[in-house]
């Protein structure tokens, strides 16, 4: 049975949606201090909103102070959160990647539509044996398997990921097309042995030492839209933590 529409009173709205999407890109570095935002109807053709939409969505940047607010002109970004560019924000992994002018990639390997255990009902706040889907993912940097994702989604949210070709590089930015955000999350960092699902895609030895990132993603209202479970090639990533009152968390490629 496909889930019920959500009542239009609960949609994020679109330019909430498209602020949300500059703010992370900034937040992520894309675009630096100085740097100057696409037009706006480059905007709009990009997220298929109209102009008024865009500029609404502009206004939200400038009462941040993210942006410059200067009429007729393309927006220069003014810093980022924390003061700049130079975040160590755990930005998604394509734009992390991007950042890095590495190209990243993804490639579904299954969409399991199942029933909810303990700890994804705990996670997500939802009940046991209520509908998520699991999607099992390698992540790649130009063309290297670096990660396998392992993630529950809430039924809605993953109804929209079962629909997505299996090499959409980032469920992310798609989902954001459709309002579901990614704004906060909090992390663990530990070791697990790969077992032969992580063996198949990652080319490793089952039993090897990964390194795992368990991440719990929210939407701006605080509600759980993913449970993931990252696991990564020893020696190709490393994860830095900040003590900042953002208690910041950031992922660099190793040597």
């Amino acid at each position: 049975m496909n889930p019920a529409p959500e009542p239009a009173s609960r949609r994020t709205p679109l330019h909430r949606t498209v602020a949300a999407d500059l703010r992370t890109a900034i937040t992520a570095g894309e675009y630096g201090s100085g740097a100057r935002l696409p037009a706006e109807d480059e905007l709009a053709r990009r997220y298929g909103v109209s102009r008024g939409t865009v500029r609404q969505a502009l206004a939200a940047l400038r009462s941040d102070g993210l942006i410059t607010s200067r009429r007729g002109t393309r927006r220069v970004v003014l810093a980022g959160p924390g003061g700049g560019s130079g975040t160590t924000e755990l930005r998604s992994f394509t734009r992390w990647a991007r950042s890095l002018g590495e190209q990243p990639g993804g490639r579904t390997d299954s969409v399991v539509r199942g029933r909810a255990d303990a700890e994804e009902a705990e996670q997500l706040r939802i009940e046991p044996g209520a509908t998520v889907h699991h999607v099992l993912r390698l992540r790649t940097l130009s063309g290297t398997p670096v990660m396998v994702e392992r993630t529950t989604y809430p039924g809605a949210v993953g109804e929209l990921v079962a629909a997505m070709p299996a090499d959409t590089v980032s469920y992310s930015e798609q989902l954001a097309l459709h309002g579901v955000l990614f704004t906060d999350a909090h992390h663990t960092i530990d070791l697990v042995p790969a077992d032969a699902d992580d063996a198949r895609l990652l080319g490793c030895r089952a039993g090897e030492s990964l390194l795992r990132e368990r991440r719990r993603s929210t939407d701006p209202a605080g509600v759980p839209v993913e449970w993931s479970q990252d696991r990564y090639l020893p020696g190709t990533v490393a994860f830095t933590a900040h003590s900042t009152a953002a208690g910041a968390l950031g992922r660099r490629l190793r040597p």
